[in-house]
């Protein structure tokens, strides 16, 4: 299936050798060089991931980056030669799904945007990866059947699926799944893992997919067996 990758950068000749690396990946690329025109086109088009730069003309990459994770989960990732700016990648409390430093290779780049969109569910699944998601759905399924989440159990998945092994905290988790930060409590979080692991223990009898730290937090650990890990 075809993705569309936008790609805001305002130096001609990188937004040009990611157009063409990109290009020849098999997907498709639109370039942006302008931060306010990022979120008038997205209200116009559809992108299937984004590569945002960090400094950009007009409305910087933060801005951007906070505005589009108010209504959307689309994978983003931040581009950046800030190295004091780093720090706030890696904690990702922007809302990114991954970060890349300049200067960088093309090739590296490309990788990247597979892996995010393998984790996301925005590339096609290879055949050991049971778990698939339709963000554009709040689809879930499970070895081909429909998990048949609820939209915060879906954000919550996609979320942690989104990093495997990577543990969110309870807080991490809330500003994440909760665009609107309304106020909820550890339980609220504690009760929605509940619900997702038994709809996931329903459909396939000893398969985890979410995982408890004690003291910590949540994680994501990709199945490959019908039997639990």
């Amino acid at each position: 299936m075809n993705r569309t990758i936008l790609i805001v950068e305002d130096e001609p000749r990188l937004a040009g050798l990611l157009h063409d690396y990109i290009g020849q990946a098999g997907m498709t690329p639109h370039c942006l060089d302008n931060g306010d025109d990022v979120l008038p086109w997205l209200g116009q088009n559809r992108a299937d991931l984004i590569l945002l730069d960090l400094m950009l003309p007009g409305t910087d990459g933060m801005t951007i980056c906070r505005e589009i994770r108010r209504t959307s989960e689309v994978p983003i990732i931040m581009v950046t030669a800030r190295v004091e700016e780093i720090d706030r990648l890696l904690g990702l409390e922007l809302g990114a799904d991954d970060y890349i430093c300049k200067p960088y290779s093309p090739r590296e780049v490309v990788a990247r945007v597979k892996a995010v969109l393998r984790r996301s569910g925005g590339e096609e699944n290879g055949p050991a990866e049971r778990l698939q998601l339709d963000s554009e759905r709040f689809k879930a399924t499970l070895d081909g059947i429909d998990l048949e989440l609820t939209v915060v159990e879906f954000k919550l998945l996609a979320l942690l699926a989104a990093s495997p092994g990577r543990i969110y905290s309870r807080d991490q988790v809330m500003d994440r799944i909760y665009s609107d930060q309304r106020v909820v409590s550890d339980r609220t979080i504690d009760s929605h893992v509940k619900k997702l692991r038994k709809k996931i223990a329903d459909v396939s009898p000893g398969t985890e997919l979410v995982y408890s730290v004690y003291g910590v937090g949540y994680k994501f650990e990709n199945p490959t067996s019908n039997e639990k890990s």
